[in-house]
């Protein structure tokens, strides 16, 4: 077992290495926002950091990092870019499947060290079952950092031989090469992750590579007794704290040199632009600290060994809402104050507020979390809700 002084250098090492490919990010910006995908050397450069091996076990060859220091490579990344820092949060949520799946199906999966995995949680597909496994057939939309992908998920309705349906769910997992990518993804922010979507069409699936939310974790560290889907959340909500740092940092330097209509002075010198920013930074910073305080309280649970409550999963689902939330306002207030000079792509401002709206319409990020959380305080029956999902699970 590693020890704690290890583990603290394991993950400065990443957070260091992600911060050092910043200029390669910073030189292929256009690109990735033109070619609507992360470009060969800044995907090979995110593999080489570690960024997709964050969540994979150590006893796949994975990094094992707590997932603070996940969150704080996920949120520098995104600094630089918020479709790079996505297609780094969903390859490395993915690879905490290497601790779900049956260990053969991990195995054949996350021994590569540069396996990346794309796909959707959505059961929209059918796995009938079949000999040794299932008969995979589905489209799949919004599949994050497909086109650097080697493997591919999908959730499935699990269907019996005989064509009835079983009320049971799995993920499918498969090679990229067995399923066809259609061009799908033409949007307004977050561009570059090529989240298109793609079909399987009759492709078996061994039992080995499939996997059900309420199975119970296969490796036991403490990193799988965190309910899978209350921790994504948190991950996601590193993007978007990334974005809106990024829209602060780019609203300072137009406030250098920008005069605005009607004003002898610099932006930086007005008292509403002031105001602005200081409400900006005070909402992304309360955002923020509410989501480590989380984060930190359900990692010392499942470092016990312990079940997370509804209240600790509830906290996790409301302080990642909370974040984007609040996180979206702070590069509201900042475009708002930049005034014309936003709209450029030059500022850079647009892109964030494109990117940041995009990330908050993730489903796990929604303000519908607002009300379960509110029920869940109440003392109301929460275990229908989307939270749910993990609610069955034995860690």
């Amino acid at each position: 077992m590693a020890t704690q002084a290890a583990l603290n250098e394991q993950n400065a090492s990443t957070l260091d290495a992600v911060r050092s490919i910043a200029p390669l990010i910073d030189e292929h910006l256009e690109a990735i926002e033109r070619d609507r995908l992360l470009p060969k050397a800044v995907a090979g450069a995110l593999i080489d950091a570690g960024a997709f091996r964050m969540l994979v076990p150590r006893s796949l060859g994975g990094d094992e990092l707590d997932p603070m220091t996940i969150c704080e490579v996920v949120e520098e990344l995104s600094i630089r870019d918020g479709a790079v820092g996505w297609c780094a949060m969903i390859g490395a949520c993915n690879g905490l499947f290497g601790g779900l799946l049956p260990r053969a199906g991990a195995v054949e999966i996350y021994a590569d060290r540069d396996v990346v995995l794309a796909g959707q949680f959505r059961p929209s597909g059918t796995a009938v079952q079949a000999d040794g496994g299932y008969r995979v057939t589905g489209r799949w939309p919004f599949a994050s950092g497909i086109m650097h992908s080697r493997w591919l998920m999908g959730g499935c309705q699990i269907v019996e031989r005989g064509g009835a349906a079983t009320g049971e769910a799995k993920m499918m997992f498969l090679p990229r090469a067995d399923a066809t990518v259609l061009d799908t993804w033409h949007v307004g922010g977050l561009r570059g992750t090529g989240s298109h979507d793609f079909e399987v069409k009759d492709i078996f699936v061994p039992a080995t590579r499939a996997v059900s939310f309420a199975d119970p974790p296969v490796e036991p560290g403490p990193l799988y007794n965190i309910p899978s889907i209350a921790m994504f959340a948190t991950i996601i909500a590193c993007v978007a704290l990334g974005i809106a740092r990024h829209a602060l940092e780019a609203f300072k330097r137009l406030g250098d040199v920008k005069k605005p209509t009607f004003s002898q002075g610099l932006l930086r010198e007005s008292a509403v632009a002031q105001a602005q920013l200081g409400e900006a930074e005070a909402f992304l910073r309360a955002g923020r600290a509410f989501l480590f305080e989380s984060l930190r309280s359900a990692w010392a649970i499942a470092q016990r060994n312990e079940r997370l409550s509804w209240h600790d999963r509830g906290l996790l689902w409301l302080s990642a809402t909370q974040a984007v939330t609040q996180a979206l306002h702070a590069v509201d207030l900042v475009y708002r104050a930049g005034g014309a000079a936003s709209v450029y792509a030059l500022t850079q401002l647009e892109r964030c507020l494109r990117d940041i709206r995009t990330a908050s319409q993730h489903l796990t990020v929604m303000t519908t979390n607002y009300e379960v959380a509110g029920q869940l305080f109440f003392g109301v029956d929460v275990s229908r809700t989307v939270w749910s999902r993990d609610s069955k699970r034995t860690n």
